[in-house]
């Protein structure tokens, strides 16, 4: 489950203090730096940056998922008269039975590049580690995405510019993909929910490292991690790959405290007074505490990213070494369940003329094929079994 609520940022949704605070009641207070444009109170004139590399992004997953769908070609692949819209011709969606996020077959994402493990493991293709970010399930999923991205994403950009969060972005997708490998090995995955979780994640580091600038800290504190629970909390439902989020959001959590650090208040602050004031110096631009977590979080972060792609290009599967983690993505209730649904099917082929039949329901049909590739027949044979 991916937010699209608008969260605070260190632009929005939080006031910045008015003045500095001053060990005695007799020194005299420097005037406040005039607030930007926009209504904001703010009292560190950051530099603000155009946001162009988001809406970059979201251009090319809503054009990379248009392609998709292009390959996808239902109509041909399919059950005939089985697809969604089928007025919409090649760009028609898999029938809702197969796909209810109105999208392509499981076979056209894992050609186009979805995250596999058994590909990553024994064929080596690790760049599918980062190819599955930028793919999506259905218009469903690219919208519900691509709109949390615009929400979040471009305000984070105006703050910190293109390279750190397009980094931010990217090394968050890839530790997203790395956890979500080591616990579910089988299917494919896709999805931008590694890299968002990341800019949630640090979003809510920011917040702590940049501590001493903020006014309202606690109230925006408390907002973001209410959102950031209830979302982790939604993917615990079925279909939902939570450890992708959580790898996300904890790789974006330690990003934050290495991209997104600021200048203490009192550094910045000193160097906007006006000519002829006096004050105590502030000789170091930022606090200690941050200097600390800087150098841990950077450790952290190599460590894992390293140590976790060694473990599954052995093949290792955490879950073997952890036997409550599975539940950290799907809980199972008496309304559904976790397990894989797999299909099974018996087929002959004359000619052109391909018969299946579904060992699960005992259904069985005969369809016409021009070239019966092993991708064509699975997908006839999700159709019979659905």
């Amino acid at each position: 489950m991916i937010p699209t609520t608008p969260l605070p940022s260190s632009s929005t949704g939080i006031e910045i203090k008015d003045q500095v605070p001053r060990g005695s009641n007799t020194e005299p207070i420097p005037p406040p730096i005039p607030a930007n444009h926009g209504g904001e109170s703010r009292s560190m004139n950051f530099k603000r940056w155009f946001p162009w590399l988001v809406p970059s992004f979201v251009v090319a997953n809503v054009a990379l998922f248009v392609i998709t769908m292009y390959k996808n070609n239902c109509p041909k692949h399919s059950i005939p008269d089985s697809c969604f819209a089928p007025f919409l011709g090649r760009f028609s969606f898999q029938p809702l039975k197969q796909n209810p996020l109105l999208g392509p077959s499981s076979s056209t994402l894992e050609n186009m590049g979805a995250l596999q493990v058994d590909k990553v493991v024994h064929r080596h293709q690790v760049w599918r580690l980062f190819s599955c970010v930028w793919l999506h399930g259905g218009v469903v999923h690219v919208l519900a995405n691509m709109l949390s991205l615009v929400f979040i994403g471009i305000r984070l950009e105006q703050e910190f510019g293109f390279v750190r969060i397009g980094l931010l972005y990217v090394i968050s997708g890839f530790g997203g993909s790395l956890l979500s490998s080591l616990f579910i090995q089988s299917g494919i995955s896709v999805g931008a929910s590694g890299a968002l979780f990341g800019l949630l994640g640090a979003m809510l580091s920011e917040l702590l490292t940049n501590w001493t600038i903020y006014a309202n800290k606690c109230a925006a504190l408390l907002t973001l991690i209410v959102i950031i629970v209830i979302n982790l909390a939604v993917g615990i439902l079925p279909h939902m790959d939570n450890f992708a989020h959580i790898g996300g959001f904890i790789s974006g959590f330690l990003l934050g405290f290495v991209f997104l650090i600021r200048p203490q208040y009192k550094w910045v602050s000193q160097r906007n007074y006006p000519s002829g004031y006096v004050s105590r110096p502030v000789n170091s631009k930022h606090k200690p505490i941050q200097y600390v977590l800087w150098v841990i979080s950077f450790i952290l972060l190599c460590a894992g990213l390293v140590a976790g792609t060694v473990l599954l290009l052995r093949g290792v599967d955490l879950n073997n070494h952890c036997s409550w983690c599975h539940y950290l993505s799907c809980v199972p209730t008496s309304k559904w369940s976790c397990k894989p649904q797999e299909v099974y099917c018996e087929s002959t082929q004359m000619g052109n003329q391909l018969n299946i039949t579904c060992l699960s329901n005992g259904k069985s049909d005969i369809f016409s094929v021009s070239n019966n590739s092993p991708s064509q027949a699975h997908e006839l044979c999700s159709s019979l079994c659905s």
